[in-house]
């Protein structure tokens, strides 16, 4: 069900690969013990065409989708945890960070679902 949108400068993908990116966020959403093992989705978009304050800065901003219900110290700590390992895979990229955003049970739906 967690969706992980990780929005980055191209470059970010030169410095690591996309798979190797993609099972880290992963591995940490899952260590987190908050989603049913297999559910987890991560998806890159690496943007060629982007302005941080007027520069060509490289960055990684996460959008992490995931259903109510969950505290928000467990929340923090799913940040917290996932900008950890994107500073240690990516220590002098400047601008980390994430937000996470709750879907509603009652407006859900999936194929499955119907």
């Amino acid at each position: 069900m967690p969706h992980f949108v990780l929005d980055c400068s191209e470059h970010i993908i030169k410095l690591q690969s996309p798979e190797e990116i993609i099972q880290a966020i992963y591995d940490t959403a899952e260590s987190t013990n908050l989603f049913d093992k297999g559910d987890i989705k991560v998806r890159i978009n690496p943007f060629t065409y982007y302005t941080i304050g007027n520069s060509k800065d490289d960055f990684i901003h996460i959008f992490g989708n995931i259903m109510e219900g969950r505290t928000e110290a467990q929340k923090s700590d799913l940040s917290r945890r996932i900008v950890t390992t994107l500073k240690s895979m990516f220590p002098d990229v400047p601008i980390l960070s994430i937000n996470i955003r709750e879907f509603e049970k009652s407006s859900y739906c999936n194929k499955s679902m119907v």
